[in-house]
């Protein structure tokens, strides 16, 4: 029997020159990621198992990016970028992203890429259950604890387990309307929260080869949300050619055999997708947008790992250029980057930042992760009291935009936008017509 992508790519990484569902096996990690949420735990961890004065294992291995809890006037989220800064210092690391500096990048997982800190048939450890995005790039990319991640800051090594893959087929053609947001939730309803618990989420077929970049990104980064290890997608010109624009070190691709084993296969036809969303308090509750159309919201909020990329930013703009919304929305750029590309970006002669803030839109936020994680009281965007919010984000949990008391709905930049037009949950193939 042969491997999948994931098994090649740890077997590479582990000496071995094959692996199975169940090893259990010592990773060598090509990246480390931290963030200031995570960070100072795991500094903490390393200091106390390796000492005061250890050295990380590769200074070139390990990359910073404060993103989370940084646009604010909070003491303690300060403190954290604090000793952050203090130990890049000690350790003279060349990968770190510092707020209020020409160097800030914005959301780690965006900015991971763009970077060049993802490259195919690569390991990337993040201590944030988010950085499954990265498997994008045909890479094995999986979110690990402070502790974990202390141990690999030492010895860039891992234990883990090989995790089982299943493999999820799209074939056809996805219908206007329908973005990558409404394939991975509809997936995620479809299996569940827990059912592709500790498994790799191989994503194939001709809907996912036809995907860009950064739709292939929105897909992987949900794969956790069914409590996946990771989600993949192998290598193909498209990934070659943006890993080669932003980083000048060699890769080796992967891809899986044909008589690979897989726990499970799932087929679909991208046709049978429709615009959906996920309402409060789970990602798999997911519904056609068609179906929600009583459902009223208090806000809209266009941004995140999961939706703050240019191609969502541009899909948004379609639906509200020349249109007002009847809600607070909110526009929040993930990295500078973005947020450059979207003042040059041109729709009818228009920036995206023109067409939001003719169409109504808050005054955009500083690229960051924002209202995704809740965040101090002065956080942009934070929800408060009882608001209902669609958002672009990948997590609905309560009180995860900010307040206890208000809801969060899940859905694709299109749908946010159409919604944020209505002020009710609504299909965008009503606008796209």
């Amino acid at each position: 029997m042969g491997m999948t992508i994931t098994e090649y790519i740890l077997a590479k990484a582990s000496g071995r020159r094959r692996v199975d569902p169940g090893d259990n096996i010592w990773v060598s990690a090509d990246i480390l990621m931290t963030h200031d949420v995570c960070g100072p735990g795991t500094i903490g961890v390393f200091k106390r198992e390796f000492g005061e004065k250890a050295k990380v294992w590769n200074k070139e291995g390990v990359v910073i990016i404060p993103d989370h809890y940084i646009f604010t006037a909070d003491p303690k989220c300060h403190r954290n970028v604090d000793i952050l800064r203090d130990f890049v210092k000690e350790q003279g690391l060349p990968h770190f992203y510092d707020p209020g500096t020409p160097s800030y990048a914005g959301v780690c997982h965006v900015a991971l890429p763009e970077n060049g800190h993802c490259r195919p048939g690569e390991v990337l450890f993040g201590t944030d259950s988010h950085t499954c995005t990265h498997g994008a790039f045909g890479e094995f990319a999986t979110g690990i604890g402070n502790t974990d991640a202390g141990f690999v800051m030492g010895t860039g090594k891992l234990l883990i387990k090989v995790p089982a893959s299943i493999k999820f087929e799209i074939d056809g053609t996805l219908l206007d309307g329908v973005m990558a947001k409404d394939v991975i939730l509809k997936i995620i309803g479809d299996l569940g929260v827990d059912g592709a618990t500790y498994c790799a989420m191989e994503f194939s077929g001709p809907a996912i080869d036809a995907l860009s970049i950064d739709e292939r990104m929105t897909i992987c980064n949900m794969a956790i949300e069914a409590g996946g290890k990771n989600g993949i997608i192998a290598a193909d010109k498209k990934t070659v050619d943006f890993v080669k624009a932003h980083t000048d070190k060699s890769f080796e691709c992967f891809k899986s055999d044909k008589d690979a084993g897989y726990l499970k296969v799932y087929k679909y036809r991208a046709e049978d997708f429709r615009p959906c969303v996920a309402l409060p308090f789970s990602p798999d509750k997911v519904f056609n947008a068609s179906e929600l159309k009583d459902r009223k919201i208090d806000r809209a909020y266009i941004g995140s790992c999961t939706g703050g990329k240019l191609e969502d930013f541009i899909a948004a703009a379609k639906i509200l250029n020349g249109r007002k919304v009847k809600v607070d929305t909110f526009i929040i750029p993930s990295t500078v980057n973005v947020k450059r590309a979207m003042e040059k970006e041109k729709i009818d002669g228009k920036d995206l930042f023109t067409i939001f803030r003719e169409a109504g839109c808050q005054e955009p936020g500083e690229p960051s992760c924002a209202a995704c994680l809740g965040g101090p009281e002065d956080t942009y965007g934070r929800c408060n009291n009882k608001e209902v919010c669609i958002s672009t984000t990948n997590r609905n949990f309560p009180g995860r935009m900010g307040s206890i008391d208000s809801q969060t709905i899940l859905a694709s930049p299109l749908t946010a936008a159409a919604s944020a037009l209505t002020g009710y949950v609504t299909d965008p193939c009503e606008f796209l017509k």
